[in-house]
């Protein structure tokens, strides 16, 4: 069986100069987000254009998409690749359907965050920070999710399943079938 501690998920960074072409809605939605704030002010759109390229383009922010935020916010490209590198929620690559994020700091740690990240890469058949051959899961062991309370937890999209156990993670993977 896979083993949950082998790797972790990692953003490695290519650096290339292609700017990325998006359609023309995204690229309106991208010009009414940066008028929102005051010229000398652009760069605080960073966070929600990136979020918006994950959701109307294809599901990661690439180089090239880094390269052309740089260009509409006029920041450098490490700005927006330090922006995007720092939050678990930007992808910088291709991840599958569900993505299960498993919190895997102290409070998870102590509650048994190992076991489920293994529990859940062995019944996947892959090791956190993969995906699946079918493109449907990728895990990946996450810094704090703030839910330090209801540990161990983990996130899929957007919703938390809290006080995890490996019954609980085994109903969870059998409803996302």
């Amino acid at each position: 069986m896979a083993s949950a501690i082998a790797t972790d998920y990692t953003n490695e960074v290519k650096v290339s100069p292609e700017v990325a072409s998006f359609s023309p809605e995204v690229l309106a939605e991208i010009n009414a987000h940066v008028a929102k704030y005051p010229p000398d002010r652009k760069r605080s759109a960073l966070i929600p254009l990136l979020l918006l390229v994950i959701h109307r383009e294809h599901g990661y922010v690439d180089n090239a998409g880094v390269n052309c935020l740089a260009q509409k916010l006029e920041i450098q490209v490490q700005d927006v690749w330090e922006t995007a590198t720092f939050y678990s929620m930007i992808n910088m690559h291709p991840v599958g359907k569900y993505h299960i994020q498993v919190c895997k700091t102290l409070s998870c740690r102590v509650r048994g965050e190992e076991e489920i990240t293994e529990h859940i890469c062995n019944r996947l058949g892959i090791h956190a920070g993969e995906t699946t051959p079918d493109g449907k899961f990728t895990v990946s062991r996450v810094e704090c999710l703030g839910s330090c309370g209801t540990a161990p937890m983990m996130q899929i999209g957007f919703d938390y399943h809290e006080d995890l156990t490996t019954e609980k993670v085994n109903k969870i993977l059998d409803s996302l079938k």
